[in-house]
């Protein structure tokens, strides 16, 4: 019981890393050590299993995807988001530099839980590290699209959105808000806006299912390669979650529309010195949660 445990608390940690922009749920379940155990059990999820399902052969079922495991995680992902999303929207919206700050050091201390999986540094490895620095950092730049809610894109959403979730470095959050559906999508958790949610979980099945082969097959066959690029997406995230930073806005037809960042250096202040405090915070927690998982796989 107690493996299922830690499971539902990893869980929590990523349901609230997946709720702000610019944070990833998989960096957290990279540095807790379930990642792998994770790509795989969603992996096993094909027409064998379903079969298995199907025909009410439930404890072979289980057993082939992982389904405690599964359970567990999913379980305290649900419960954190659903707990948390307001909670963090407000602390988002309304403290905006503080909450940044603590997800900065946050993702410091993921790039070194990262990187040291890479077993060695061939310049193929560190090609692949620059590029997925290059990627992540350069979603920094893309402008966000208007707010759609036809039945279509907010699959298409749900889709890559979770894609982005179990990429270490890449927010799932940060894509909907590139995608216009940020402040939908929340509100819909928030208000339990099922025409909005149920196109979004439709997505994250389909992307959950598909994509969770194609990373099981690079890790099995590229995986100091994988590894690496994954290390590059964490740390050119921190372009996304750097603290100091004004919204640009476009005004089009009477309607402002956020199309960039200005990043800026920091004033030396009071809320400068609690930044700095609660990037430490962020930092050691990652630090201590990768330590218990070294611990707990030892």
């Amino acid at each position: 019981m107690r493996p299922y445990l830690s499971f539902f608390l990893k869980g929590l940690a990523m349901g609230a890393a997946n709720v702000i922009p610019g944070v990833s749920g998989g960096t957290i379940a990279f540095i807790t050590g379930i990642y792998q155990r994770l790509i795989d059990a969603l992996k096993s999820f094909d027409i064998g299993a379903l079969r298995m399902l199907l025909s009410g052969d439930f404890k072979v079922f289980a057993l082939k995807t992982d389904l405690a495991f599964l359970a567990a995680i999913f379980a305290g992902i649900a419960l954190s988001i659903l707990s948390l999303a307001k909670v963090l929207e407000y602390a988002f919206v309304n403290y905006e530099v503080l909450t940044l700050a603590f997800f900065f050091g946050l993702i410091v201390a993921s790039i070194i839980g990262v990187g040291k999986q890479i077993t060695r540094f061939s310049p193929a490895n560190l090609f692949a590290l620059l590029i997925g620095v290059l990627i992540a950092a350069g979603i920094a730049f893309l402008p966000p699209a208007e707010p759609n809610a036809s039945f279509f894109y907010l699959t298409i959403c749900g889709a890559v959105a979770i894609c982005s979730m179990i990429l270490p470095g890449l927010s799932g959050s940060y894509i909907l808000l590139l995608m216009g559906n940020y402040v939908l999508v929340m509100q819909a958790i928030g208000g339990l806006n099922f025409s909005v949610l149920v196109p979004i979980a439709v997505g994250c099945v389909l992307g959950l299912v598909l994509f969770s082969r194609l990373l099981s097959y690079l890790f099995k066959n590229f995986q100091d390669l994988t590894i690496s690029i994954l290390t590059g997406f964490v740390a050119g995230s921190l372009a996304i979650i750097w603290p100091w930073k004004t919204t640009q806005y476009l005004t089009l037809e009477g309607k402002e529309k956020a199309v960039g960042y200005e990043w800026l250096l920091p004033d030396i202040n009071g809320e400068f010195v609690l930044a700095i405090v609660l990037m430490i915070v962020g930092f050691l927690l990652v630090w201590l949660m990768e330590k218990y998982a070294t611990k707990s796989t030892s």
